[in-house]
């Protein structure tokens, strides 16, 4: 296995030869030193302002509808005669921003005419809502602005709190946003004739909270 050498400033300075883990989270690394490490797998790995950020992978229902919105991805893909317009999706996706490295849900490149270089920005970011309400903000305002400055030209936020999907693009200069109801199927220019029913996705996520509902009792 590869390692990167960083500098570390925790307790003294010095540097030191390591693969990148949860013991990791607080060190300063630049864009460079990230984009180079090995990781620990098993762990979510960002770097925001300078610093590495680790955090456990993702709860079940929240990967649970990033998967089917994978498959319904691929379905549209393969199967539908406009489909060629969705060149490929990655779930779990480290994007560089300008001024960070963001771990995204999921990423989509749509009308390229090709496949998807290594560290392309994505077309089309989404994001499933983790509790809390600094994960809240992070979600609805942090990546936003971040994706969006990189000329992402959708971001999703997918609220199963809030049971809505929230659409931001960027025209003019002004960010807007569009609120997508459950109850609602939502469809994109950027990839012609696929369909994204929010209350399937929602559906998704209730059956983990019933499961740990039943677990308690």
């Amino acid at each position: 296995m590869a390692t990167v050498t960083i500098e570390v400033r925790k307790q003294r300075r010095g540097v030191v030869q390591f693969p990148l883990g949860p013991d990791s989270a607080g060190v300063r690394l630049t864009g460079g030193q990230f984009d180079a490490a090995d990781f620990v797998a098993g762990w979510r790995y960002e770097l925001i302002n300078g610093v590495l950020v680790v955090s456990p992978i993702p709860a079940e229902e929240e990967r649970s509808p990033n998967d089917y919105l994978g498959s319904l991805l691929w379905r549209y893909r393969d199967l539908h005669p406009r489909g060629s317009a969705m060149n490929g999706t990655l779930f779990e996706h480290t994007v560089i921003t300008k001024r960070n490295r963001r771990r995204a849900d999921r990423v989509i490149w749509a009308g390229l005419g090709r496949s998807p270089k290594r560290k392309e920005t994505p077309t089309i970011i989404a994001e499933f809502v983790s509790p809390g309400k600094r994960n809240r903000e992070r979600d609805y305002e942090d990546k936003r602005d971040e994706f969006l400055e990189i000329h992402v030209s959708e971001y999703w936020v997918i609220d199963r709190f809030e049971r809505t999907m929230t659409v931001f693009t960027k025209q003019g200069g002004r960010i807007r946003k569009r609120v997508i109801k459950e109850t609602a199927v939502y469809t994109t220019p950027l990839l012609p004739g696929f369909e994204l029913p929010l209350a399937q996705l929602l559906a998704l996520c209730d059956i983990w909270k019933d499961t740990e509902a039943e677990q308690a009792d």
